[in-house]
């Protein structure tokens, strides 16, 4: 599990000129192993804007990182391993939907975008309707290229927009994102 160095907490503007407001806590779990994964990508582009990405690689990474973090939105990986010891095969894969299934349980319960794995598409099908009953905001595929990555970005952007009106969780409405 990475995190970034401990910052403070406050800045003086959100994003889109909101005055004030916390920073914006992204999970980004991942259980793929491509080299140069969207996963190491993602948190460079969105840095200068003042989201803090805390990466875990497992379920239980990620629990924890919901238990000492406020997490205001999270990407799911559903083929997330619950530990370690476990690789990437149907039967360990339950990570990914019990951590759908504690943030569904959390007070202030952050927008989710679950991530698919690419297989059959009765597989597919299974995956983005537990993911739905779960209440995740999008379901979409593992980016492996721009064009996914450009995916994501936009559908983290939605979820922005929607839930916390285009400014950072804590933030003075200001102007939406577009």
């Amino acid at each position: 599990m990475q995190s970034p160095s401990r910052e403070p907490d406050h800045h003086t503007e959100g994003p889109s000129g909101c005055p004030g407001g916390s920073r914006l806590h992204l999970l980004l779990s991942y259980a793929g192993w491509r080299p140069d994964p969207w996963v190491d990508r993602l948190p460079r582009l969105l840095e200068p804007m003042g989201v803090i990405s805390h990466r875990a690689v497992t379920g239980k990474q990620a629990s924890e990182l919901i238990k000492s973090t406020p997490i205001h939105v999270a990407v799911v990986d559903l083929g997330l391993p619950l530990d370690e010891t476990e690789g990437e095969s149907d039967e360990f894969t339950e990570g990914g939907s019990r951590l759908l299934e504690m943030l569904t349980r959390l007070e202030d319960r952050p927008p989710v975008v679950a991530v698919k794995r690419t297989r059959t598409h009765r597989d597919d099908s299974r995956e983005i309707a537990a993911a739905l009953r779960h209440n995740a905001f999008a379901v979409i595929d593992r980016p492996h290229d721009a064009s996914g990555l450009n995916v994501m970005l936009e559908v983290l952007r939605r979820c922005l927009v929607r839930r916390y009106g285009g400014c950072w969780p804590g933030a003075s409405p200001g102007p939406a994102l577009t």
